[in-house]
């Protein structure tokens, strides 16, 4: 009844539907003469995105779920290549392979590349090799005797 609803600010809230009201002013109970102007806060239409930590290739396992997990986001079960134990190579967002700085919905369930201990032998890599070669047993007695 003459009054007119500006939309002053927005904001979000992941339990509340997009575009609800979550505050006014003047407040609920108050009288405002007709003519008047009723500045509104509503939920924002579309869900923000936030940059993804970069936790590839610089994080343990560990280090980078509390990092994620801390951000907003949701973690799913992790995908495991051959690679240094519990070592993350990559975050995945819906089975694409995030790049440093990328931008993905907040609470968005991410997967972390991980190590799985299996390191896989590189070409020509002669110390591979070696480490293969089984020690004679007067070497691996006095291995046994370091702690």
């Amino acid at each position: 009844q003459g009054l007119t609803c500006i939309v002053s600010d927005s904001s979000y809230v992941k339990n509340l539907p997009a575009g609800c009201i979550l505050e006014h002013n003047p407040a609920a109970g108050q009288k405002v003469k007709e003519g008047r102007t009723i500045y509104l806060t509503i939920n924002t239409l579309s869900t923000p995105l936030l940059v993804v930590p970069d936790v590839a290739d610089n994080s343990s396992m560990r280090q980078a779920q509390a990092r994620l997990l801390a951000a907003g986001f949701k973690l799913s079960e992790n995908e495991h290549i051959a690679g240094e134990k519990d070592w993350v190579y990559g975050v995945k967002y819906k089975g694409r392979t995030l790049t440093n700085g990328e931008k993905v919905p907040v609470g968005a369930t991410l997967t972390l590349i991980v190590g799985d201990g299996g390191e896989l032998p590189q070409e020509g890599d002669s110390t591979a090799v070696e480490a293969t070669t089984p020690t004679s047993s007067k070497d691996s007695a006095a291995d046994e005797s370091w702690f």
